[in-house]
């Protein structure tokens, strides 16, 4: 399924969202305008909305309190992002300058400040304390996935268990609450909730662990492999099972290249190759597609509907997309 079928059952209110969200961004001071206009002109396919919408309308009929889940899933979403370009010291998002290669990065966190006080404010509002608790977790687990990534990236100790425990607070867990929110703002049944919340966790995994095959060429031809990963020293499943793989030798030399020479080009495409080589890439896809079956067999518990079609079809999207 492209994009534009998966959108079809909630074409209508991702248009009426549109409107919502800009409105709901607005604030008196011009230079905030000025630079939450530019935010909102560069948006990304609006997966996270989308998440929200296909899952309240598989859960319930939809209301105002779906349009503010979305809207504050967005406005968080959005100030992380504006803190993480930040925080990565990045001048680019999506092709397009950031907002603190713009407007330097004091301006930049206060924006992000701002938007994150707007999605505070419109739960609160609203008295959608059920939401703002949902969301509010996703937002302490991203910090946390973070922080864990900084922490490990020093030292290189990660194994498999932690990097899971990273993509699943880092990634995973906002997938989870825009799917936990969605089935929050049309029933107050906490199984159907939790059920919504495990499935977007499993979707989140795998279109990580997919981000991180990017990374080798995703094992096909389809374009060349980048080593940004490795370049920034981030430990990804594909080489933490290389590496488990590994003589000690060959370990100790993909280790160092990592540690110190991973600004060299011709020594980041040796630890590409030697992951390629010892069948990372196979055993990153396997586990990538253990838990879109995971997601999959929840979505098997529900009855059929065009929004139930569309999520399975987001499923297999984030697992089979080619950027």
């Amino acid at each position: 399924m492209t994009v534009r079928e998966i959108k079809a059952p909630i074409e209508k209110e991702m248009e009426e969202f549109e409107l919502k969200f800009k409105s709901s961004m607005k604030s008196s001071v011009p230079l905030l305008n000025k630079i939450i206009q530019y935010i909102v002109k560069r948006k990304g396919k609006q997966m996270r909305p989308m998440f929200v919408f296909l899952s309240a309308k598989m859960c319930g009929e939809m209301n105002d309190s779906t349009y503010r889940a979305a809207a504050l899933i967005e406005l968080l979403h959005t100030a992380t992002l504006v803190h993480d370009d930040v925080v990565d010291d990045s001048n680019e998002r999506r092709g397009f300058f950031s907002v603190n290669a713009l407007w330097k990065n004091k301006i930049a966190v206060l924006v992000g400040d701002f938007l994150l006080s707007k999605g505070l404010l419109l739960s609160i509002d609203n008295k959608d304390f059920h939401l703002l608790g949902l969301v509010s977790n996703a937002v302490r687990e991203m910090s946390e996935g973070e922080l864990l990534q900084i922490e490990k990236a020093r030292k290189l100790d990660i194994d498999e268990a932690v990097y899971f425990d990273i993509i699943r607070k880092k990634t995973a867990s906002l997938i989870a609450a825009c799917c936990g929110c969605g089935a929050s703002s049309v029933t107050v049944d906490e199984k159907v909730i939790d059920k919504m919340r495990a499935f977007g966790e499993a979707v989140g995994i795998a279109f990580q662990i997919k981000d991180d095959l990017f990374d080798y060429g995703d094992g096909t031809n389809i374009g060349k492999p980048t080593g940004i990963d490795i370049k920034e020293k981030k430990m990804t499943l594909p080489l933490i099972y290389a590496l488990n793989n590994a003589s000690f030798w060959d370990k100790r030399t993909i280790i160092n290249i990592v540690k110190n020479n991973n600004n060299n080009p011709k020594k980041v495409t040796e630890a590409i190759d030697f992951v390629i080589k010892s069948g990372g890439i196979q055993y990153a896809e396997g586990r990538m597609n253990e838990y879109k079956n995971k997601a999959l067999e929840i979505l098997s518990t529900f009855p059929d509907s065009p929004s139930k079609t569309s999520l399975l079809g987001l499923v297999r999207y984030t697992t089979e997309r080619k950027n």
